[in-house]
């Protein structure tokens, strides 16, 4: 499958609220980086990444969702996401505004960083 093919069927999983299907896409050996320092700024692995979204899940309350793309560039896709966000611990209702850039290798998601 090609970056594109991959790219815009992970697209779609995600758009359409399949974040299960979307990580079938991920290889074994998945990184996920996020832009901020802290124990989740470098996450490696499928289970830890699956494991990174669960903490996502259960600490936020999500209103919006919202993804735009795929533009792909050789083995690599950015999307651009627009979340309406209530971060339990805070109560402060926010609207975020992120950059994932996706790397393909041999058919794979093998590295995602996230730009905000």
């Amino acid at each position: 499958m090609s970056t594109t093919e991959i790219a815009k069927q992970f697209t779609a999983a995600l758009k359409a609220g399949k974040f299960d299907e979307a990580e079938r896409f991920w290889s074994d050996d998945v990184v996920s980086y996020e832009a901020q320092e802290g124990p989740m700024h470098e996450v490696r692995g499928r289970a830890a990444v699956h494991g990174k979204g669960e903490w996502w899940t259960a600490n936020h309350d999500v209103h919006s969702f919202e993804a735009e793309g795929p533009y792909v560039n050789g083995d690599r896709f950015a999307l651009r996401f627009k979340i309406d966000v209530t971060p339990k611990a805070t109560g402060q209702r926010t609207q975020m505004d992120e950059i994932g850039l996706y790397t393909v290798k041999d058919g794979k998601i093998v590295e995602e960083r996230f730009f905000y």
